[in-house]
């Protein structure tokens, strides 16, 4: 069947099958044609020639005889069914064939015209016919674009779904529908790695970036190289909302393992900073890759390790992130210290400022709420500890590109 690109505009094609030239002129004659959008692609007067230009033209709309020659009229509509399974069939009949014409009725015939055929009649089945393409066509049209859609969404798609999955907050059998739903390979993932920006934790150290953006465009070009190491092998890279680089490979071949391994010497050639690196067997659990995850975790954190203060200020955080009225100064006074010093203290040894830290908390949370639970944005607002869902917005979208509203939908942002 051809494809209509334009439902409301286009042309259907018709396929006049009639033994007696005096019916199939009558019906070519009776009719506006081009005033029903329709057109006659072509006359037969015996079945299997019907059926050989039905195929040649790709006919939408079938007017068929069932008393003709070589094939019937009911063996026709069988091999039209199987070959054209779309096209709109109506009948042209005799009264003394109507009980004949009945058994056509498995073949999903849309209407029966009696001969001699009325115009009013004829032009009125053929015009609810058209319709019904018309209708037909522009869902099609609909499916497509919403699939194409889709498909544009599925990078972020798949590192929302990744991250709920690492999360731990997925049973098996929603892992299983969301693989097979983003094209993913059905198993676990093979490999598991997670890789961290370095930031040294010595006081004298100097500031490696004067402003978060300038912090993020060095993950984002880690986040390439990573991507051009691993081109050959099926994966997935994201970043979680504490800015680990999270790395899923569908492949266990040594070439997969080295090229995750030179992600660090490529990184300080290139950028001149350091990474850590941590890869572990995904195993053969899919429930069980969010304890992988955090074991990899934990690995790198091992390597650059916090102080007693900073450890504590992070878990005040994780304790009271949805405080409004949380700030750097009430935990250092929770804490006993000074607030420039637990400022500078956090900014060097996690490598980002107090506000970003908590903000990075209470974006993470919200997107747990967004995918759990169908809350009004004003109520996940302040449960992470904003005020205003604007503030809200304005910070979710700053960190993670798109809107809330556009994060629970699923979609990419909408500047294409």
């Amino acid at each position: 069947m051809n494809k209509i690109e334009n439902p409301r505009e286009s042309k259907y094609k018709v396929l006049i099958a009639d033994d007696e030239a005096i019916i199939r002129e009558g019906i070519r004659d009776s009719v506006d044609w081009a005033k029903l959008r329709l057109e006659v692609a072509a006359e037969a007067e015996d079945g299997e020639e019907a059926l050989e230009l039905a195929l040649q033209h790709s006919v939408h709309i079938l007017l068929v005889d069932l008393n003709m020659p070589i094939l019937d009229g009911i063996g026709l509509m069988k091999e039209i069914r199987e070959r054209l399974p779309d096209c709109k069939i109506i009948i042209i009949t005799g009264h003394d064939e109507f009980a004949y014409a009945q058994k056509a009725i498995r073949y999903q015939v849309k209407d029966y015209i009696l001969k001699p055929a009325n115009p009013a009649q004829l032009e009125k089945v053929l015009c609810q016919v058209r319709d019904e393409l018309e209708s037909e066509a522009v869902q099609q049209l609909r499916l497509e674009t919403a699939s194409k859609q889709i498909e544009r969404s599925y990078p972020l798609l798949r590192e929302r779904f990744c991250q709920e999955w690492i999360d731990g907050n997925m049973t098996e059998e929603e892992i299983e529908e969301q693989l097979k739903f983003l094209k993913l390979p059905s198993s676990p993932p093979s490999l598991l790695g997670v890789i961290r920006l370095r930031v040294s934790a010595a006081p004298s150290a100097p500031q490696p970036f004067a402003k978060e953006s300038e912090r993020q465009l060095y993950l984002f070009a880690i986040e390439n190289i990573a991507a051009e190491l691993l081109a050959p092998f099926p994966k997935i890279i994201f970043r979680d909302p504490f800015s680990f680089i999270v790395v899923l490979l569908w492949s266990h071949s040594r070439e997969a393992e080295s090229g995750f391994h030179r992600i660090g010497p490529m990184v300080r050639s290139c950028l001149k900073m350091a990474v850590d690196l941590e890869l572990l067997e995904g195993g053969s659990d899919l429930a069980g890759i969010p304890a992988v995850y955090r074991q990899c975790k934990s690995a790198v954190l091992k390597e650059t390790p916090v102080s007693p203060l900073v450890r504590r200020a992070k878990e005040y955080m994780l304790e009271h992130y949805s405080d409004c009225g949380l700030t750097l100064e009430s935990i250092a006074r929770e804490l006993q210290t000074s607030p420039v010093y637990l400022s500078r203290m956090i900014k060097q040894e996690l490598g980002i400022s107090f506000n970003g830290y908590l903000t990075q908390i209470r974006i993470r949370k919200a997107v747990q709420l967004l995918h759990a639970t169908d809350w009004p944005m004003h109520d996940i607002a302040g449960r992470v500890g904003y005020e205003t869902q604007h503030y809200f917005s304005t910070a979710f979208k700053r960190a993670t590109g798109v809107s809330p509203l556009q994060y629970r939908k699923g979609v990419l942002s909408e500047v294409e």
